[in-house]
């Protein structure tokens, strides 16, 4: 008898680990613009999802259940983010100010492959560069260390697009 409740439980955890990851894979797809490949994972979302939800709504009797969907959740969510870093689909704009313009940072960065739009701002204590450089999401941590091998004291800062 114990051996079939904790196989609930288990299941109950992986079934929803594996329905909110591929949830937040959805929602990626969708945000992105991959409209049929979207609409092929949501289909695998709710078959997941009704499994995971009536093996819970059929032993509520045992409160390890709902704990082990709420857990499942949880880890589910958190693997959903690790996927979607791994996938990194889409382009970031990283804005970069800097004061020093005799490395002449914006052409570095220009030779490195990436786009680099470049102004002169006023900060508080001073003139400063200003770069706005556009780059797929999976060369976010290269580019950064390009930027602080070339100037170490460059602030620079992301949006995702």
């Amino acid at each position: 008898m114990l051996e079939g409740a904790v196989g609930v439980v288990i299941t109950i955890f992986i079934v929803n680990i594996l329905y909110v990851a591929i949830s937040t894979v959805r929602l990626l797809l969708t945000m992105k613009g991959y409209r049929y490949l979207a609409a092929f994972v949501s289909m695998l979302e709710m078959i997941i999802y009704v499994v995971a939800l009536s093996l819970v709504l059929n032993n509520l009797n045992n409160i390890v259940n709902v704990i082990a969907y709420a857990v499942g959740y949880g880890v589910g969510l958190f693997i959903g983010m690790k996927i979607e870093e791994r996938l990194a689909l889409g382009y970031i704009t990283v804005n970069v100010i800097t004061k020093e313009y005799n490395l002449d940072l914006p052409n570095q960065i220009r030779e490195k492959g990436y786009g680099v739009t470049s102004w002169l701002a006023n900060g508080r204590d001073g003139e400063r560069m200003m770069l706005e450089i556009l780059t797929p999401r999976k060369y976010e941590h290269k580019l950064y260390k390009q930027i602080i091998a070339i100037d170490e004291k460059a602030f620079y800062c992301f949006v995702r697009t």
